[in-house]
């Protein structure tokens, strides 16, 4: 749900309006689920007057003009997602850790929240990697092989749930690339910055309560670099990603 306030930009003509905006899901999104291929029926549907989507879908809240990091956690990513960062990022907030620490904790997931799941660390390290240090966006990309390695000297064990996930054997079956990640980091002198991490990287199934994202508003402006045009709007190597969470259901 948003809850970024209306703005100037709410009033203003909604692309292709009048019209019926058809939305073609990403192959990513169904390929090997058995669906057929849904390409040539929504083609066939281009008659009159349907149109591919294109820009701003009016059945989700509008961004304002320069979005900021919060204004992505207020209106694009998913309520479970926004839930598991703000109270990961708290936990740490309480228990004292450094301003590194609190966003590395606070974005580790984020691609899980509007873009893509698999390989979720590595998404959402290049996602933000232009905006914040460089010991950030490797703790990002590092907690998800960490994930999966137990560290008995900090009392960090495989999560119990993961063998809900993935059944009871998959932590003998880890991928050789997780593996190896596992062990750069282990030798890397910013380790305990992504362990730390994971350590505060507990799924909330349970009621919160809920946590106002702007308490974290002074660590963000002191370790995020928001471009002046806005996120998805500036020329850095990540910009595609966050124009793909403003507009989603884009054809092209």
């Amino acid at each position: 749900m948003c809850m970024h306030p209306a703005n100037a930009t709410d009033t203003a003509p909604w692309p292709q309006e009048g019209r019926e905006r058809l939305i073609l899901n990403s192959p990513i999104g169904w390929v090997g689920t058995g669906q057929a291929d849904p390409e040539p029926a929504v083609i066939e549907r281009l008659t009159g007057n349907a149109v591919m989507m294109m820009g701003d879908n009016p059945a989700l809240p509008r961004m304002p003009e320069r979005p900021t990091l919060i204004d992505f956690f207020k209106c694009r990513f998913g309520d479970f997602t926004v839930m598991h960062l703000l109270a990961s990022a708290k936990r740490a907030m309480d228990e004292g850790h450094s301003e590194t620490v609190i966003m590395a904790c606070l974005l580790h997931d984020i691609s899980n929240g509007c873009l893509v799941r698999p390989d979720h660390g590595y998404w959402s390290a290049q996602i933000v990697a232009p905006y914040v240090s460089e010991e950030v966006a490797w703790a990002i990309k590092y907690h998800q092989a960490l994930r999966y390695v137990p560290d008995d000297s900090v009392g960090y064990d495989y999560p119990s749930n993961y063998d809900w996930f993935f059944g009871e054997g998959y932590r003998h079956e880890l991928p050789a690339y997780i593996r190896r990640d596992a062990e750069i980091a282990r030798a890397h002198r910013w380790y305990m910055t992504s362990r730390v991490v994971t350590m505060n990287d507990v799924y909330f199934f349970e009621d919160t309560g809920p946590i106002d994202p702007e308490i974290f508003t002074d660590i963000i402006g002191r370790n995020w670099q928001q471009p002046e045009q806005g996120l998805g709007h500036d020329d850095s190597p990540a910009s595609h990603m966050w124009r793909t969470m403003i507009w989603p259901n884009n054809f092209l």
